[in-house]
């Protein structure tokens, strides 16, 4: 069964999308319609403009979101997904790529995800950081030890856990981790505390635009960050949707149970190869590879 993944934020570079607009009058159209929604030419950044320009978070987001769906577009019934998931960002991607969303409302619904996530970084300061080499028990377990707001936020592949909180707390968590045997507690260079209690804030606004969105029945299953199980109902996608923002990503989980249901090949949909590297970390068997416009023959 084909399954259809997506990457979320970090999987940015410069050029991006360049090659779908150059090759294809559909890519074209859709970048131009994606212009005019957004009020500003992000075209001009993803072909042109540089790794510091692409990390401002009202940007970095639609423009995987945009690589990544009118990629899916273009492809047409070249790849027609049988199930598909994405990657916190990836998954209003995906939602796209199985029809539950317009392509209008999803890029609308990402942008406003940018500019409520960038609010919450400024109400306070908060971090991430990467835990690699420990079970994720042992780092759940630590994390609620330490005083303050530190929680586990990505489940990204076994032994590779991302924790989440304010500074003081994660540096905390990284120290007693350190001492508990991680090979890395490495403090991540993002603007905030991303799935984690401090982005309420945003979740609050974001539920809002959520709720005011048409959503319909998809083409296909979504496995969803915050259940890893297929949804089909679209007021259960709605629902899933809301609390992604405050709750882990459980994309290990989400691969495991894909791969029970039927999943023998996942195509990564978007910029970069990091949901590839994941999967080789969480199931060596299932065969993996980019999408890309040589699909097409052109």
């Amino acid at each position: 069964m084909k399954a259809h993944i997506f990457p979320g934020q970090g999987a940015q570079h410069t050029g991006m999308g360049l090659d779908l607009y150059e090759n294809t009058t559909l890519a074209q159209e859709l970048f131009e319609q994606a212009n005019t929604i957004l009020g500003f030419s992000i075209t001009d950044i993803m072909f042109e403009g540089t790794a510091e320009d692409l990390k401002q978070t009202k940007v970095t987001q639609p423009a995987i979101f945009l690589h990544s769906v009118i990629l899916a577009q273009v492809l047409g019934n070249v790849f027609k997904p049988q199930m598909v998931a994405g990657h916190s960002l990836g998954e209003f991607s995906a939602l796209v790529a199985n029809k539950t969303l317009s392509f209008e409302d999803g890029l609308k619904l990402v942008y406003q995800r940018a500019l409520a996530m960038q609010k919450a970084c400024e109400i306070k300061p908060s971090t991430m950081a990467a835990v690699l080499g420990l079970d994720d028990k042992v780092v759940e377990d630590t994390c609620a030890t330490i005083n303050g707001i530190v929680v586990a936020a990505n489940y990204n592949c076994p032994g590779q856990l991302v924790i989440s909180g304010d500074i003081e707390a994660v540096n905390l968590a990284c120290e007693a981790l350190t001492a508990k045997g991680a090979r890395r507690a490495l403090v991540l260079p993002v603007g905030g505390a991303f799935h984690s209690p401090l982005m309420e804030p945003a979740r609050e606004e974001l539920a809002l635009a959520i709720e005011n969105t048409i959503f319909r029945t998809p083409s296909c299953p979504i496995y969803q960050n915050v259940s890893a199980k297929a949804v089909t109902n679209p007021d259960d996608i709605k629902k899933n949707l809301m609390l992604q923002l405050t709750a882990p990503v459980k994309w290990t989980q989400t691969m495991q149970q894909m791969i029970k249901d039927g999943g023998t090949e996942f195509i990564e949909v978007g910029p970069g190869k990091v949901l590839q590297g994941l999967m080789r970390k969480i199931n060596r068997d299932v065969s993996t590879y980019n999408a890309s416009l040589d699909d097409l023959n052109l």
